[in-house]
């Protein structure tokens, strides 16, 4: 980073912890960078002369007769068309070995949209994955998250999201990926040929746990570029939120804070917040949706980082394991999307919420035969039929590998309806029985 006129170096610490540096300075500001021995450092407390700073690789080997160097701005990002189809650090440095993009600098972690530019969210955004599309619908300006354990392929979902979703720009934001993680999300994005609309900030478990704070401010920031700037309609994906939430505590017991529940601090609801309110729809059509990945502690959704997700999103996409079928599935039970309503039956077909409920109310009438069985009970014919119309149920349709619009789903959904139920215990409607179904 080049040294300006009016930057200020000093050469007096006053203390040191495990995170940060104290010292005393005058006209500094809130969020400024420096430098602090060669190391990238950040204000996070002023009083009066005092200034307080965050060194984002620790304070190992500092000295008190430390240079530092305050650089006289915030966090930046450069925006421009130059941004679309390169890979980024959380700095926002190329790390593609692309030149570095020309264009307007930005202060990253800025206010979330004025709600009195903002619309109601109506626009459909397609996946592809039946899971998500025929049972929680996502609407553009919406935020949810994928609640998975550690174990499960979220990451291969949030690269089929990426390539499959009807949408200008794609922004991800990855935190604390494995180097696997990177080279699988670089490889299917290029192999796919669709670079040309994906954007990458990439920190991974090589880098200081502490950047990963600065990942999702970074692509939030490019992400209001494309959709306020442009009227591009934009998703923004974000895995992993834990990882996130983590740098914040690390962050937080060096500084030491007092821990809230489950040793995060107790600004994680307005942290995590921050960044989920920028998702918005506006009136010139450009629109933020963000999908994020939170992963579970043994399954454990009361965990502070999911609970608190779960008050701020528009419902979450609950991934698990699926005995019956062997497949990794959206599980209908668990999932739930808020704002599905202001598309099914409007921007999809009218039969689409009959067949929705139709299809997860016979799939818990399995999930009641199954238990039936487990415990000795006699079955009958119809809990047979539903135990069969389950595991096709399942393969077909809630299965993240699924890959088929929103009208195969639900013409798949009638074809498995007919093969397995009569009309009548379907439960829909008749008109929609006499226009759509397929079986005897």
């Amino acid at each position: 980073m080049a040294i300006k006129a009016y930057q200020r170096i000093y050469t007096r610490l006053d203390a040191i912890t495990k995170a940060t540096v104290s010292l005393k300075a005058k006209g500094v500001s809130n969020d400024e960078l420096a430098v602090v021995h060669g190391r990238l450092a950040q204000v996070v407390k002023t009083k009066g002369d005092l200034v307080t700073l965050q060194v984002f690789s620790g304070t190992e080997g500092i000295p008190t007769d430390a240079e530092i160097t305050f650089l006289g701005e915030p966090p930046t990002l450069r925006v421009s068309d130059q941004l679309a189809g390169r890979f980024f650090n959380a700095y926002g440095r190329p790390i593609d070995g692309g030149p570095e993009v020309e264009g307007e600098g930005r202060e990253i972690g800025g206010p979330s949209v004025n709600p009195y530019k903002r619309r109601q969210p109506s626009e459909l955004i397609p996946t592809g994955i039946a899971g998500i599309d025929l049972n929680n619908t996502i609407v553009s300006g919406q935020k949810i998250p994928f609640f998975a354990d550690p174990d499960q392929p979220y990451n291969q979902v949030m690269a089929d999201v990426a390539l499959r979703a009807d949408v200008d720009k794609i922004i991800l934001g990855g935190m604390g990926l494995s180097n696997d993680d990177y080279l699988f999300f670089r490889h299917a994005f290029e192999n796919a040929g669709a670079l040309d609309r994906i954007i990458c900030f990439v920190n991974t478990t090589e880098d200081p746990p502490v950047e990963r704070l600065l990942v999702p401010d970074m692509a939030l920031t490019a992400a209001e570029y494309f959709a306020v700037d442009k009227n591009e309609k934009v998703l923004v994906l974000l895995t992993d939120m834990t990882l996130y939430a983590d740098a914040l505590s690390i962050v937080s017991n060096r500084m030491d804070q007092i821990p809230s529940k489950d040793s995060m601090p107790g600004s994680l609801y307005s942290d995590l917040a921050k960044i989920y309110e920028k998702a918005v729809q506006l009136p010139t059509d450009g629109s933020i949706t963000i999908i994020a990945v939170t992963t579970l502690n043994d399954g454990d959704i009361t965990h502070a980082i999911p609970d608190n997700t779960g008050y701020i999103t528009e419902g979450q996409l609950f991934l698990r394991a699926d005995s019956d079928s062997g497949k990794v599935i959206i599980d209908p039970f668990r999932s739930l999307s808020r704002l599905k309503q202001r598309v099914q039956n409007i921007k999809t077909r009218e039969d689409h919420s009959q067949v929705m409920n139709a299809g997860v109310r016979l799939y818990a009438d399995a999930q009641n035969a199954k238990t039936k069985l487990e415990n000795g009970f006699d079955l009958s014919d119809y809990d047979h039929r539903c135990l069969e119309y389950a595991r096709e149920y399942a393969a077909r349709l809630l299965s993240i590998d699924v890959n088929i619009s929103i009208t195969e789903m639900l013409d798949t959904a009638w074809e498995l309806f007919g093969k397995y139920f009569t009309k009548a215990e379907t439960g829909i409607k008749q008109a929609l029985i006499d226009k759509y179904w397929k079986g005897r």
